[in-house]
């Protein structure tokens, strides 16, 4: 008994002992477990807080790891689990680059795809353990070879968009990594929504936790980032209930080259998109401006230049290629191409063959990585947008004006525009616009007409308003010569359609054409001039060929913007804007009658009458030009560009008869009761009110536009040095009055449209007489020391007699109610004075 509760003793102590040493042996294996944990999470920590390098930079593997994936182009870049990184070169630092940034994609009323929101001029540079990207200005310049480069340096301090940490050094120790990420993903306000749009919007913050980068893609020359933004704003013109805007960018990196073109400077006497800089380097003793081109760089190839010299046509060593938006409808493709390929015809002029061409966009199997936002290519872009419009924009490196690319913005409903322009000045000769739809090879024709407008703006052309005015009116109703010379000098002018053009002139052409100003500008600003080594070797040769044309207006070029000149206006034809709008006018009055059966469609016999609407809203506003094209001869002043070895005058007053003649035609066609705009038929199917106040509109606003300070301002300076010659004020206060008030002679009934008209007359008069002079010339004008109030005194006290003599022999009441209404505002005005 005793040894056997001896034995179960031993047993439990032995087991005792085991477990005790299991137990043991347990926790050392723990305590070894831990011990390794804690030495490998020393080592990482030590690998993450103690680089390896000696310069304090951690190992390229570490950042660019094995998870990495990455392309190389101008820039190396890698995608490291949602991180980008920029692995940079040695030699892409101080290189010059641009970056365009535009809006890729975008929900309803914030811009659209395709709209460009900055261009801006960059560069990397390195400072210590940082990559600066800087904002370059070339806005101030001097030749780095002169002492006052350090000046003009050192007084433009470059702006610092962005300072990255470099993260490592490039793979074999060459160049650069740093984190690029947050240069997409935070609110960087060059990269993203405009200042503008932010403020219309109400735009608080970035919302970062719905903002990404989508991709970056390296290319050969340049980087294309794709990075989506979204803000908390206070009013979104869409989807307002979110208080959100969501927008897709794209930035653009191009490098520029590394030998910038050799500039080519301008002269005013050409129309041309230009760089301006201030040039300190300049022997002159101010600051003075320097001026050239923005244009594509178009050389003659080495194997050529034989050929060149003597005169024949060679290609180019890099043709000017536009890509077709995929996004555009297979019907339109063909005249978009064409009106690109229109301009080879002025490049001839330069030396060149083929150079410029149009081209379908890749498909995705032919070329994955092509895309239109990508800067190395030119694009049209197709907008599914109601805007009626098409534009040209173009980028160019600052330092040389070289275009780099040009992207056209093309809107769908731009064919609505055309519809209308075409309608209302062709219908009356040609059948083929008398519609509400054309066939699809005539809007294909007026589609060709816009894309070759905004190709030329591409090219580097402005809009020519002086363009129009070199033919002779009737000229545009020959059909030998507009099949020549088609309806006016540059198709860079708003010169539309022939609406000059009457029944009876068969085969009239009724288009603008790339004409022969195009081709002179074209040669002007691309020809090589191979003997000349610098641009300021170019400027005898240049202004040698502006001169073997002077004095042909064919040639010469107007500003857009000129309210004053009569012979560069918008939307006009001919030399004699009487003459030819007379001849609008006749067509207008052939149009309105037919508005009613051209715009129904037998096929929708259940169709409103929104065409109708839309239509006689747009005889009403061609009529408006003719008047505003007719105005503009009041007070006129031509300005024809001229050269300081010209010797010659750039300014002269339009002469006296031609301005009596515009205020005889104004007083006739505009401020006399135009009873055949008021079409019953019509205004009964489109409106129950409004018909009056659409004619008095037109009325006054031309009434003002004659009595306005910088006209009549003009009109007392060409009096004051032409005496007699010129059209005096007084002559032209008088001939108005009479014109509008012609009734008070009479004692004849003053229907409701001339009542309206009248009283505005009075009430432009008091204007002139108390107010201080407002608009473009208010600066050269004081009105309380100028004739002009004297002028506005003098004849509303002529009025006031006229009226007080003609109220007893009046006998509709209406109108006699009105001169005693007219009278009283004329004393209180005159008694208010």
């Amino acid at each position: 008994m005793n040894r056997s509760i001896r034995n179960i003793r031993l047993a439990a102590l032995v087991l005792f002992c085991a477990g005790l040493l299991l137990n043991l042996i347990c926790m050392d294996q723990a305590q070894a477990q831990r011990s390794i944990k804690r030495s490998k999470k020393k080592e990482v920590e030590k690998e993450e807080k103690a680089p390896e390098s000696k310069d304090g930079l951690k190992p390229y593997d570490k950042v660019i790891t094995d998870k990495a994936i990455s392309k190389s182009g101008l820039f190396t870049v890698h995608n490291v689990e949602g991180k980008y990184y920029y692995e940079i070169p040695e030699e892409m630092l101080g290189r010059e680059m641009l970056m365009v940034t535009t809006i890729a994609r975008t929900a309803s009323g914030i811009g659209y795809g395709g709209e460009r929101t900055n261009t801006q001029m960059l560069r990397w540079d390195k400072n210590d353990k940082n990559i600066l990207l800087k904002v370059v200005s070339y806005s101030n310049t001097a030749a780095d070879s002169l002492p006052i480069y350090d000046a003009v340096k050192n007084s433009n301090l470059e702006p610092i968009l962005y300072r990255f940490d470099v993260e490592a050094k490039g793979k074999e120790d060459k160049g650069w990594v740093i984190e690029v990420t947050d240069l997409f993903s935070k609110d960087v306000q060059a990269l993203g929504l405009q200042k503008s749009r932010r403020t219309q919007y109400k735009v608080s913050r970035l919302d970062t936790d719905r903002t990404y980068v989508e991709r970056i893609s390296p290319y050969p020359t340049n980087i294309e980032a794709r990075y989506v933004l979204t803000y908390a704003a206070a009013e979104p013109p869409s989807n307002s209930s979110t208080g959100l805007i969501t927008v897709e960018m794209n930035s653009s990196m191009v490098l520029l080259p590394e030998e910038p073109m050799m500039q080519r400077l301008a002269d005013r006497r050409v129309g041309w998109f230009s760089t301006r800089v201030t040039d300190y380097g300049l022997d002159a003793q101010k600051a003075s401006q320097r001026t050239y081109l923005d244009r594509w760089r178009l050389e003659v190839k080495e194997g050529d230049m034989e050929k060149f010299k003597a005169g024949e046509l060679v290609e180019p060593k890099k043709q000017i290629v536009y890509y077709i938006d995929p996004a555009t409808p297979k019907k339109w493709v063909p005249y978009l191409k064409a009106g690109v390929e229109d301009w080879n015809v002025a490049f001839e002029e330069a030396g060149f063959k083929n150079a410029i061409v149009a081209k379908d966009a890749p498909t995705p199997e032919e070329d994955p990585d092509w895309h239109p936002e990508d800067a190395r290519y030119s694009v049209i872009r197709y907008f599914a947008s109601d805007i009626q419009n098409a534009y040209g924009p173009h980028v160019s490196d600052p330092r040389s004006g070289e275009i780099i690319e040009s992207d056209i913005g093309w809107y769908h409903n731009v064919m609505n525009l055309l519809r209308n322009w075409f309608f209302v000045q062709t219908a009356a000769i040609n059948p083929e616009s008398r519609g509400t739809e054309f066939k699809d090879e005539v809007m294909g024709r007026l589609i060709r007409f816009v894309s070759a407008h905004e190709v030329g703006h591409t090219l580097g052309l402005p809009h020519n308003f002086a363009s129009s005015f070199a033919y002779p009116v009737d000229s545009l109703r020959s059909a030998t010569f507009t099949a020549e010379y088609g309806t006016a000098p540059s198709i860079m002018d708003y010169a539309r359609f022939n609406y000059i053009a009457q029944p009876e002139d068969e085969g009239v052409h009724l288009y603008p054409e790339v004409g022969p100003y195009d081709k002179f500008a074209v040669g002007w600003g691309y020809r090589p001039i191979l003997e000349a080594a610098t641009p300021e070797e170019e400027q005898a040769i240049l202004d040698q060929w502006i001169l073997d044309k002077k004095g042909d207006p064919v040639f010469r070029y107007g500003r857009q913007g000129n309210a004053y000149d009569p012979s560069t206006q918008s939307e006009d034809l001919g030399d004699n804007a009487m003459k030819a709008s007379d001849y609008g006018i006749k067509n207008l009055k052939r149009i309105l009658p037919n508005l009613i059966e051209w715009t129904a469609e037998e096929d929708k016999p259940f169709k409103d009458y929104d065409d109708l609407e839309e239509l006689y809203g747009q005889v009403l506003a061609q009529f408006n030009r003719y008047m505003g094209h007719v105005k503009t001869n009041i007070g006129g002043v031509y300005e024809i560009y001229k050269a300081v070895g010209q010797d010659e005058a750039v300014y002269t007053h339009v002469d006296k008869t031609t301005q009596q003649e515009a205020m005889a035609f104004l007083n006739r066609e505009l401020f006399a009761s135009q009873d055949w705009l008021t079409d019953n038929a019509i205004t009964r199917r489109i409106e129950d009110f409004g018909i009056l106040d659409r004619i008095r509109k037109i009325q006054v606003n031309n009434l003002n536009a004659i009595l306005e300070w910088g006209r009549l301002g003009r009109v007392i300076e060409n009096e004051a040095i032409n005496g007699e010659k010129a059209y005096g004020l007084l002559t032209l206060m008088d001939e108005l009055r009479e014109g509008i008030w012609s009734e008070l002679g009479q004692g004849s009934l003053i229907d409701v449209n001339r009542r309206s008209l009248q009283r505005a007359h009075i009430e432009r008069l008091e204007l002139l007489l108390t107010e201080n002079a407002t608009g473009r010339s208010a600066a050269s004008l004081d009105a309380s020391q100028s004739d002009i109030r004297p002028a506005a005194r003098a004849s509303l006290r002529n009025l006031q007699e006229q009226i007080e003599r003609a109220i007893p022999g009046t006998a509709d009441r209406m109108s006699k109610i009105h001169l005693e209404d007219s009278l009283q505002r004329i004393k209180d005005i005159l008694d208010q004075d």
